[in-house]
């Protein structure tokens, strides 16, 4: 039986994390597996915690969590919604990074407590967070495995057109489809990235990387091209990567928020990652 544990930590800045603990309590020295959210994404965003519960099932111990500003909120319903567009403004890749980093630490203090195997420690990412979790990937020798699903492949993604109205005005607006919220991004998101192009450039840290890595992309991806997971399976030795296009599926393969069920596609996904991960 799957048990499932909710709690709260601190970051570094004194922002809270909500992570999400899913294991099975009867088995020892379970594999980690953690999981990092994408963009205007959090740890219950539609398939996802199907999917978590999948991993717990086959015997991974699962962590997912909220960066500390992802705009959700923090209690009862608010975990589902954007209550907290002002994090959201604020936000940053290296907050992004900094958060997954305190999440490891917690876990390798508290290892004695659980049943997960700290050396086995595989470290996913969907879309943007599949960015982070390469950076991390590249920067702390504790990761033992990496899988991106729909990652990019390069966090400067704006045009310089783009980056010079957003410095003008102090901040930009995108459009949440699904809530129709304005959510406003600072021009400290591109500060930041300038600031740290070292600490936070993909392609120089997938040079790094020597570990197992899974690369998943839908061929239809409309947000993030295939070509990204193409680059990131490319850029460095790639002689411990695995790159799966899937056919006919896109961005999120085929699963929406609300979760509306699953499907063959979604599956797929699920069965790769569980194989590549079970297996250490």
């Amino acid at each position: 039986m799957i048990k499932k544990e909710s709690l709260s930590i601190k970051n570094n800045s004194g922002y809270n994390i909500n992570i999400d603990f899913r294991y099975l309590e009867e088995q020892e020295n379970l594999p980690l597996f953690i999981f990092c959210h994408g963009f205007k994404g959090f740890k219950d965003w539609g398939g996802f915690p199907y999917m978590f519960e999948k991993f717990a099932e086959a015997g991974l111990f699962t962590v997912s969590f909220n960066f500390s500003h992802n705009g959700v909120g923090e209690s009862g319903e608010d975990l589902k919604n954007f209550t907290r567009l002002d994090l959201f403004a604020k936000n940053t890749f290296s907050k992004e990074l900094d958060d997954l980093g305190n999440i490891i630490d917690f876990l390798e203090q508290n290892s004695n407590n659980y049943n997960y195997d700290f050396s086995k420690l595989i470290l996913a990412g969907h879309s943007r967070g599949g960015g982070i979790a390469i950076l991390k990937s590249a920067e702390d020798k504790r990761i033992s495995k990496l899988i991106t699903l729909a990652s990019v492949a390069d966090f400067d993604r704006y045009s310089e057109q783009r980056k010079a109205e957003w410095k003008e005005r102090g901040f930009v607006e995108v459009l949440n489809t699904r809530t129709k919220q304005l959510m406003r991004m600072d021009y400290t998101l591109i500060e930041d990235l300038e600031k740290n192009r070292l600490r936070l450039n993909i392609p120089k840290a997938l040079e790094k990387i020597n570990i197992p890595v899974l690369i998943i992309h839908g061929r239809e991806d409309l947000a993030v091209d295939y070509s990204d997971a193409e680059m990131i399976y490319n850029t460095g030795d790639n002689s411990k990567r695995e790159l799966i296009l899937v056919e006919n599926t896109g961005h999120t393969f085929g699963v929406v928020h609300p979760f509306e069920g699953s499907n063959p596609v979604f599956e797929k996904v699920i069965s790769y990652c569980i194989n590549f991960s079970v297996i250490l």
